[in-house]
């Protein structure tokens, strides 16, 4: 549905969507910006709750053509802007054109009745938005059960970190909860914590991954906070055979997810 255009960068709407560019007002409105034609067209391909769709008409392509064609069968709120205007909500200095406004999930994760078989990840600590949003593509990948981000961790829907995910953000849980409400609740329905380390702990491919657990990554710089050591059921690391000191966090997460995988791949044909 198309609605009034906006070409006003004084517009006040305009001020409250760019203001989604930082975490207090995210907090506050419960909404997030998501970037770009491909984001968007993932966005719509999910459950994703997509509240407002700006896009700009000297952007546009055969492909945003037919986004925005899309959009609109579907009945959405559609708002033709300015590039000007656009580039003021967008996080990205060159904007391609479209830019959503969308609700934050508010599903709650009920461990009672996750399934077992699939891996939570919990990530504590980490600052990166690059590096947070390859996690979460990869658990995706790995078909995750969810992603658990510790309030001292960036948050997940900082608009680098959505674009980091490449979608990935809309297709499992991710939620910001207190970490060791959650990691209880966890040990009640039997999860082992397996926390990973740059340098202590058995090598992951010799430690036993094939129960339901959740990996807690740390940060790259230091690791696993103080507060959730005493959760930690068993330390993982991968073994640096070569000169480097350490890999970067969201690479070592998510080989030790993929051998996740593995090891319960090879249980299952052997069941």
């Amino acid at each position: 549905m198309q609605l009034e255009p906006i070409y006003s960068l004084k517009n006040p709407r305009i001020r409250e969507w760019a203001a989604l560019k930082q975490k207090k007002y995210r907090d506050q409105t419960g909404q997030y910006l998501i970037e770009g034609v491909r984001l968007v067209e993932e966005a719509l391909q999910s459950d994703c709750d997509l509240e407002y769709i700006l896009y700009n008409n000297d952007r546009m392509n055969e492909r945003l053509h037919d986004l925005v064609a899309e959009i609109e069968t579907r009945g959405l709120n559609l708002v033709e802007c300015t590039e000007q205007v656009l580039a003021q909500v967008a996080d990205t200095k060159t904007p391609q054109g479209i830019v959503a406004i969308a609700k934050k999930s508010q599903t709650s994760i009920d461990f009672a009745a996750a399934d077992r078989a699939k891996p939570v990840i919990l990530v504590d600590g980490m600052q990166d938005p690059g590096n947070l949003g390859t996690i979460i593509r990869t658990a995706d990948a790995v078909d995750a059960c969810a992603v658990i981000v510790s309030e001292n961790t960036v948050d997940p829907y900082h608009p680098k970190v959505v674009r980091a995910t490449m979608g990935s953000l809309f297709h499992l849980p991710v939620r910001e909860l207190p970490v060791t409400q959650a990691i209880e609740q966890m040990k009640e329905r039997g999860f082992q914590m397996i926390g990973s380390s740059s340098h202590n702990g058995e090598d992951y491919f010799r430690a036993d991954l094939t129960g339901p657990l959740a990996l807690i990554v740390g940060s790259e710089a230091h690791g696993i906070s103080s507060e959730l050591d005493a959760y930690v059921d068993s330390w993982v690391c991968l073994p640096m055979l070569g000169k480097a000191e350490s890999l970067n966090a969201a690479i070592a997460a998510s080989v030790m997810m993929y051998e996740v995988v593995r090891q319960k791949s090879i249980k299952n044909e052997t069941v």
